[in-house]
């Protein structure tokens, strides 16, 4: 295997890459970029290589990068109350971070790969999770002639929101509101013992959320004593703001949608980690310029609007106006786990609704939502390791674009669990989801996608 660096420049800012290059006879004539949550770290770092490897490894020349700032030069790529994030007091370098960092690299990775090999590249990819999701749609949305096909997991392409919501679970959920791992333990058990059979089989994992009827009210406490088998009404109006989402207070209008039933046993981050990692430092760096502002102040009507000016535009993509990729020939793959601990899970449902409303009508023929049933961020959920982890969309998106059939079901496999590691299990294009068959429930082939 051979292995190139370069950098190119743009708006006097650097964005670095490298290029992995299988073995001539290896070769598929495939080129795939890659990035993952932690795309403004360094190539080297935080698991990217592994990424990396397994494609060249499957033949793909192979891309990956940071996203045009340094983590040495930012907090070592970490948010945190009170500290100054370079990048985010530049606007170039924030709009090139999500929106052109990779349209920036890819035409020179893609000159590389055709010298090396002396010939064109004859399909290009991209795929990743997370940050990398939301770059997915951003090529989609900005640079829709770049790749033939992309996969977006775990998106979170309304960034500005997606933080938003971090802050407004993290202030429903302090004092006595507070809801500790036992009792987040307590809400999904029994959601899965009332809704976890509505797919035909027990599993320990619910299929479709939303056709659960759990009502979190029935774990109400007598008494106003929290304890291990029912919740304090402060903590059932907690859950239920959760569930919500957070909401305007100018217009109650929904800002971001909420968690869904299944997926408590994972909020505990929604509590106040990821609001100090994410959300107060985009107010204190972005929003107000102010290190020592206070976000319990922040006020959910006209603070709003100055997040939309001052963030989301550059670094949301969420216009449902994708008709120049569609028009390239370009197809699209999202995948979305429904326990996900940092993203709602319906928000991709939203926005799928928004392109079927813009093209006025039925999407299927160039973009696909796969949902993942026990699925945590881009990968395994700990408190579900008997399911599949590893999900076979890139696989599916090269059939799809090279073979023309459309991807109708996907593979997932791979769980944590050691006993289990040869179960795989069936994903489906939203809204189609696994229904039982019968037969061995660990084998995928034993269910069919149905609405």
């Amino acid at each position: 295997m051979s292995h190139l660096w370069k950098s190119i420049i743009r708006h006097k800012r650097s964005v670095m890459f490298e290029v992995w290059l299988p073995d001539v006879a290896d070769y598929t004539g495939r080129f795939v970029v890659v990035f993952e949550l932690h795309a403004h770290i360094a190539p080297r770092e935080r698991g990217l290589q592994s990424e990396m490897i397994d494609k060249v490894n499957s033949g793909y020349a192979v891309a990956g990068g940071d996203s045009g700032h340094r983590a040495s030069e930012n907090n070592d790529g970490a948010g945190e109350p009170g500290v100054r994030i370079s990048y985010m007091h530049d606007a170039d370098q924030v709009n090139t971070w999500i929106h052109k960092s990779i349209a920036y690299f890819t035409p020179a990775a893609r000159s590389l790969i055709e010298a090396f090999y002396r010939q064109k590249t004859k399909r290009s990819y991209y795929i990743s999770c997370s940050t990398g999701g939301a770059q997915g749609f951003a090529l989609a949305q900005f640079h829709p002639e770049l790749f033939d096909g992309i996969v977006a997991g775990c998106p979170g392409n309304w960034y500005s929101h997606l933080a938003l919501s971090f802050l407004w679970n993290s202030q429903q959920t302090q004092g006595l509101s507070f809801l500790p791992q036992e009792t987040l333990d307590l809400i999904t058990r029994t959601a899965l013992s009332e809704c976890d059979t509505l797919d035909g089989v027990e599993d320990g994992v619910i299929e479709n959320p939303l056709i659960c009827d759990f009502d979190i009210a029935s774990l109400e406490c007598s008494s106003s004593t929290n304890s291990p088998t029912c919740l304090t009404q402060a903590q059932i109006a907690a859950a239920k703001k959760i569930y919500a989402g957070p909401r305007s207070a100018t217009t109650n209008t929904s800002l971001y949608p909420g968690f869904s039933v299944g997926s408590e046993i994972e909020w505990m981050y929604q509590e106040a980690t990821l609001a100090d990692a994410f959300a107060v430092p985009i107010l204190q760096n972005m929003v107000f310029d102010n290190l020592t502002y206070d976000a319990d102040t922040f006020n959910w009507g006209t603070d709003v609007d100055a997040l939309d000016e001052k963030v989301g535009t550059y670094i949301d993509e969420i216009s449902p106006d994708l008709s120049a990729f569609k028009a390239a020939g370009g197809k699209m793959l999202v995948l979305q786990s429904w326990a996900d601990p940092y993203n709602a899970a319906t928000w991709p449902i939203q926005h799928l609704g928004q392109l079927e409303q813009f093209f006025a009508g039925d999407v299927g023929d160039w973009f696909r939502l796969f949902m993942v049933p026990g699925g945590r961020h881009c990968g395994a959920a700990t408190n579900y390791p008997q399911v599949p982890a590893k999900w076979h969309s890139l696989e599916s998106l090269v059939q799809w674009i090279e073979t023309a059939e459309v991807p109708t079901e996907m593979l997932s496999s791979d769980p944590t669990n050691e006993s289990l590691s040869k179960k795989t299990r069936k994903l489906c294009p939203w809204p189609k989801t696994a229904k039982y068959l019968g037969g061995d429930s660990n084998d995928w082939t034993s269910f069919e996608c149905g609405v």
